[in-house]
């Protein structure tokens, strides 16, 4: 594990060092060439990724901020959560990126940059119990929030009104391990971020929001009260770009823009066919990526989207196989039994291949591959109308964030009689490539990747054809 840290140092821009405390108040970040920073280790704001990097939108904005400023980065990952905002106070870092947000408590003890998201406390609740229909019904109810986390404001506030309302506040990092207890049934609510539960619960089906609680709040970077100005300076004007340019908005899309497309019974068919029918493939898919390089989740969620990894699937108009393929497809790809699992998986993933391969070079991941998945359910013309449109409205063509709110506009008359190809259900590929996206999620975290080089089939069942 030593070793495997030590490699993705020297893989990453910036200096990775979480055990580094200060012994006094830090330096500006020009003296000592580095910025210091606190943050956490969740899901909303700095994790490793399936590909073993750092991934989160806080440590994504970190970085372009170092980039900025020619600086390296020092990480602190203070756990559990309320740590963190006494240590800014204890100057031990330059600022805090951890997801944090503006509170009126807060605002009398730090300095705040720009916000970059809005959050909504939220209840949550299991859906195996009766669900509370308003504040009233928590009296009596065993209610756990993280502890120093912003939702406790909007607990106190609430307390005003129902003085016989109780919580518990639980010394963890994040949410997450309160919503698993949640989902076992262990505990009756959770109070979070809205977000937070969006992700969760792809893992946790039973696990729903009740009703918001409080206002919406704003995140954003905390520094102490004391703090460099010109550092709040640069900060600010790093914000308010991103902002502007929509660079923000961009980065969250990539990680929260399809939280919300799955409901609870979609993600508990998912669970359960997962266990019953992806052993099955998951060879198939496997091979798949040795041939075209495509990450075998994304392949397997794909399939699922389209077929539900059914090899018998056909649609009305034709399209057949657990990839669900066009004639025009299979014949182009060589196939010669639709009905062929493998050979249809292999299929599948080379037109995804070949999707992707006709956007222009410019397109960058992951808008490449999202574009390319809208471009598989409604083919590649279409899509390059949405595109046309898209550029129209003054937006970007090659964002997947700006295409996906044009496409529906392809069923439209006033819309489709303008560009080459016509009328299309835009909306559908919309509707496939968020979905694809978040089954992909789901597997990441479940299924470990695939390493080419390994013998695939060793314990595999035999080829899949299923006859009818």
């Amino acid at each position: 594990m030593r070793k495997l840290l030590a490699s993705l140092a020297l893989l990453l821009p910036f200096v990775c060092e979480p055990t580094f405390v200060p012994s006094r108040p830090v330096a500006p970040p020009g003296t000592l060439g580095e910025l210091i920073v606190l943050t956490r280790n969740a899901s909303t704001t700095r994790y490793v990724d399936q590909e073993g990097r750092y991934s989160g939108v806080e440590n994504d904005l970190i970085q372009m901020f170092a980039r900025e400023l020619g600086l390296r980065v020092r990480y602190l990952d203070r756990q559990p959560l309320y740590q963190i905002l006494p240590a800014l106070q204890r100057q031990q870092a330059h600022f805090a990126a951890a997801g944090l947000a503006i509170t009126s408590d807060r605002l009398d003890r730090f300095q705040f940059s720009p916000s970059y998201q809005m959050v909504q406390a939220v209840l949550a609740y299991n859906s195996d119990k009766r669900a509370p229909r308003g504040p009233k019904d928590l009296v009596g109810k065993r209610i756990e929030v993280v502890k120093g986390a912003a939702e406790i404001e909007d607990l106190r506030l609430l307390r005003a009104r129902f003085p016989k309302i109780r919580w518990h506040e639980v010394p963890e990092n994040d949410s997450e391990g309160l919503l698993i207890r949640l989902s076992q049934g262990e505990i009756d609510y959770v109070v979070t971020e809205a977000h937070v539960l969006d992700i969760a619960r792809k893992f946790y089906p039973n696990v729903v929001r009740a009703f918001p609680l409080g206002d919406p709040k704003p995140l954003a970077w905390v520094f102490p009260r004391d703090a460099d100005p010109k550092l709040v300076d640069q900060a600010e004007e790093f914000f308010l770009r991103l902002i502007y340019d929509g660079t923000m908005r961009q980065l969250l899309e990539r990680y929260y823009g399809h939280g919300e497309r799955l409901n609870q019974l979609d993600v508990a068919h998912f669970l359960r066919q997962r266990e019953k029918l992806l052993p099955t493939y998951a060879p198939m898919f496997k091979e798949a990526q040795e041939l075209t390089g495509i990450d075998w989740r994304l392949l397997a969620a794909l399939g699922f989207q389209e077929s539900h990894w059914n090899p018998l699937a056909t649609s009305p108009t034709g399209v057949r196989g657990l990839m669900m393929l066009t004639v025009d497809t299979v014949d182009r790809m060589g196939v010669t039994d639709r009905l062929d699992a493998r050979e249809n998986i292999i299929a599948g993933a080379k037109y995804l291949v070949e999707l992707k391969e006709t956007l222009p070079l410019r397109i960058r991941e992951p808008d490449r591959t999202w574009l390319a998945l809208a471009a598989y359910n409604i083919g590649y013309g279409h899509l390059e109308d949405g595109r046309v449109l898209t550029q129209r409205r003054k937006l970007d063509p090659d964002l997947w964030s700006d295409v996906k709110s044009i496409l529906p506009l392809l069923s439209q008359y006033e819309f489709y009689s303008t560009v080459k190809f016509g009328f299309c259900r835009g909306g559908e590929a919309v509707v496939l490539t968020e979905n694809v996206r978040a089954y992909h999620d789901i597997l990441l975290r479940l299924e470990a990747p695939h390493t080419p080089g390994f013998e695939l089939f060793a314990d595999s069942p035999p080829n899949a054809r299923v006859s009818q």
